[in-house]
């Protein structure tokens, strides 16, 4: 028989999406997506409708506190995981380009489990909604990460947010994030601001509105 599991979770917002570097008279920040180490093996564990919590391929409902696993063909079903790792975001490998929200796993141990194999480690899946809007899309103001055809405002302190290219966020895009490079001697003269990306490529090349 197999278990259905319910588990709360927590968002990861597309809050601080960069550092603000003007006129490129600011030093470049740390990279906080840089050198990741690989993905780990897990062992096998009964969950809900696979043999781990929110795998790879798997879907969940939409909730306030808690998210469970559904089915992909259900109509509850609203959410699809494209990337599922264990360990804290913070230390494992960044989410794909195009994630439209993080959820973050807390570790759980059933108290009627004698085993450990009903056990849920700590973790996280990178999610894709299954219809429209998709945040993590280029322009799309939001998701985990800042691309290449994300618009940006400034939000003070030298950094700035990810905002809606088509003008309808809450606030209007100031700069749009043309082209990623491994350093910001690469980036076109037309570029205004250096926004911090991450991953293999880390400077954003932006061009002002």
């Amino acid at each position: 028989m197999r278990r259905r599991w319910s588990v709360a979770v927590g968002f990861a917002l597309p809050t601080l999406l960069g550092a603000l570097l003007t006129g490129c008279q600011q030093a470049a920040g740390s990279d906080p997506q840089g050198s990741r180490p690989s993905r780990t093996s897990t062992p096998m564990r009964p969950s809900g409708y696979g043999a781990e919590f929110l795998a790879v391929d798997e879907c969940s409902s939409f909730g306030t506190t808690s998210f469970t696993e559904v089915p992909c063909s259900g109509e509850r079903a609203a959410a699809r995981v494209i990337a599922r790792y264990d360990g804290k975001m913070s230390d494992g490998p960044p989410c794909p380009a195009t994630t439209d929200f993080v959820l973050h796993i807390s570790a759980q141990r059933p108290s009627s489990d004698d085993n450990g194999d009903g056990a849920i480690p700590q973790g996280y899946a990178c999610m894709r909604n299954l219809e429209p809007p998709h945040p993590g899309d280029p322009g799309g103001g939001g998701g985990p990460r800042t691309i290449v055809g994300d618009c940006v405002y400034g939000a003070g302190r030298g950094e700035v947010r990810e905002t809606r290219c088509d003008g309808t966020g809450k606030r209007k895009p100031e700069y749009k994030v043309t082209k990623a490079v491994d350093a910001r001697a690469q980036c076109p003269s037309s570029t205004a601001l250096y926004v911090q990306l991450g991953g293999k490529d880390p400077v954003g090349c932006a061009r002002k509105l």
